[in-house]
């Protein structure tokens, strides 16, 4: 099993910046990818970012450039950093690892980023 606890979210108008950070605890020996999912209403979940405890960030198209995922691999800490963000980013945001063994996924509570126009 393992925990996941996020922070940060809230509101904000447009063109600015959030932090979201994500801290796992339990079986994390076998953590393999640790990222960011939202979830805008009516919409279905979707990736906002990933990152392998040692390869490339993977993020999508609508976040290039504007966000940044980081990790600490010794805290089983994940970040994200949003820049200018817009309104089509409010969401419920989502933490999320995978597991090496059976890519079994864990997922947060979610919290909510609200970015006013």
């Amino acid at each position: 099993q393992v925990q996941l606890v996020e922070s940060g979210g809230g509101l904000v108008q447009a063109g600015g910046s959030l932090s979201l950070s994500c801290a796992a605890s339990g079986n994390t020996f076998s953590i393999s990818t640790m990222g960011w999912y939202r979830q805008a209403p009516g919409k279905q979940r979707e990736l906002v970012a990933r990152k392998s405890s040692s390869g490339n960030p993977i993020y999508a198209d609508a976040v290039k450039g504007r966000f940044t995922i980081s990790r600490d691999n010794l805290k089983k800490i994940v970040y994200l950093q949003m820049n200018n963000l817009k309104a089509e980013d409010t969401a419920v945001y989502y933490c999320n690892v995978r597991l090496v063994v059976g890519g079994v996924d864990y997922w947060g509570q979610g919290t909510q980023v609200t970015v006013s126009s």
